[in-house]
């Protein structure tokens, strides 16, 4: 959450934001009154405490009519404090409750407008040009299918919609993209990390994605834990409830974890193949840093997906998101999106946010230094994102024949082979069945 001393001092930045956003402006007054609400009822408490106190002092050494008068008015006073104390505490827990409903500060250098007001910062590689290869490009389900590598006919037979097998060499080649980036994220000096896949309300909470994605979340009533939908949650949470001492900044972890998303509201988009699916691995980057530090954090964040993908090879560009377009928690975001051929667009591979101190302050992570405590800076950024890295690949390193040519980078880890080819037979249940 923003801080609250900052939305005291200056009201009309929050609610520029939130007008950016296209969210609640009066939900910063609401915070405001609720606020003052607050801070009278706590004066009002402390001014009634104090005269309690007073006249604890004198009844012992009052008499007759006079003690009677000071007894009477200490029962009035008790039950006096104890409403202040109750109008406080509700006070309180109205001002937080409100607060939490604010998204965090948008960045000042973040463009303004929706969705599809993001501005394109640069372009990496030129998409290559199939017609004069003289060929056609195949999408990555067809290429699936005919290396033995993607079965979503048995996916949807056995989860539903949106699930799918990775077999034979699209097996491998999931494993070898997970080990590459791991490898990359080591050589930059993050430590790696197996989280848990299962957290706790507070964590989900905390990392903000109980708001206006939580459609999107998977929830497990029975046990009242949630199934994450990237291994940010459980790194952000990581530190929650501890205090870091600065000398220890930055602490960089990349996590591996399966990820689920219910993908609602995504009815009818890419439903072909596996680009937006239910279930998928990634590796995440995240960051623990000063505050001062974060925009810089964020550029290398940034720096570090684009090697990535042009290690891959993989035609892309670089774009920042619209105010509009953030989540919650995120105050700037830039995404890396590859060339897809078969479609013949640029579709989102990476993506990095700045969530500078909201997410700290909501887990209560805190950092020591020099000048006391306070919230840390926490960013993330997708490293590699296995299902839509996989259909990058193979549609941007297709040959006519159906191969594959595999990035060099990724050679080490599919034992040298330079070329995915054709299976004697296609997988999937209709081709089974024929």
């Amino acid at each position: 959450m923003i801080d609250l001393r900052l939305l005291r001092e200056d009201p009309a930045r929050a609610r520029a934001s939130q007008r950016a956003r296209g969210q609640d402006v009066a939900l910063v007054d609401s915070v405001l009154s609720a606020d003052e609400r607050r801070r009278s009822s706590s004066t009002r408490f402390d001014e009634l405490r104090a005269e309690q106190k007073q006249l604890g002092r004198l009844i012992p050494g009052a008499r007759g009519a006079e003690k009677a008068g000071l007894l009477e008015r200490a029962r009035e006073l008790a039950e006096a404090v104890k409403a202040a104390g109750t109008e406080q505490h509700e006070a309180a827990e109205q001002a937080r409750e409100l607060l939490l409903r604010i998204d965090n500060l948008v960045h000042p250098d973040a463009p303004i407008g929706g969705e599809e007001d993001f501005v394109v910062l640069e372009r990496h590689g030129a998409p290559r040009d199939f017609a004069a290869e003289g060929f056609a490009p195949r999408d990555h389900l067809e290429l699936g299918g005919l290396l033995g590598a993607v079965d979503t006919d048995r996916g949807a037979k056995v989860s539903g919609s949106r699930s799918y097998y990775l077999t034979g060499v699209g097996a491998l080649l999931g494993l070898a993209l997970v080990n590459a980036a791991v490898a990359q994220a080591v050589t930059a000096g993050f430590t790696p990390m197996l989280t848990p896949n299962l957290v706790k309300p507070a964590a989900m909470a905390g990392t903000g994605y109980l708001g206006q994605v939580e459609d999107d979340v998977y929830h497990l009533d029975k046990d009242d834990l949630y199934l994450v939908g990237t291994s940010e949650v459980p790194l952000a949470a990581y530190h929650m409830d501890e205090i870091i001492d600065a000398g220890r900044l930055p602490l960089r972890y990349a996590g591996f974890s399966t990820c689920y998303r219910r993908e609602a509201g995504s009815y009818g988009k890419d439903t072909r193949g596996i680009f937006r699916v239910h279930q998928f691995d990634k590796v995440e980057m995240f960051v623990c840093t000063t505050p001062e530090e974060a925009d810089s954090e964020h550029q290398r964040l940034l720096a570090w997906q684009k090697q990535w993908l042009d290690s891959l090879g993989l035609p892309f560009q670089v774009v920042e998101s619209a105010s509009g377009d953030l989540g919650a928690s995120a105050a700037r975001k830039f995404d890396c999106e590859a060339w897809i051929p078969a479609q013949g667009r640029y579709r989102e591979l990476t993506s990095t946010s700045n969530t500078t101190q909201f997410q700290a302050r909501r887990l209560n992570i805190r950092l020591r230094d020099a000048g006391g405590t306070r919230p840390p800076a926490l960013l993330n950024g997708t490293l590699c994102a296995v299902t839509r890295t996989i259909a990058a690949i193979l549609e941007n390193h297709q040959l006519a024949d159906g191969s594959v040519r595999l990035p060099e980078v990724l050679r080490p880890y599919l034992a040298g082979r330079e070329l995915l080819e054709p299976a004697a037979a296609p997988v999937g249940a209709r081709a089974a069945a024929e």
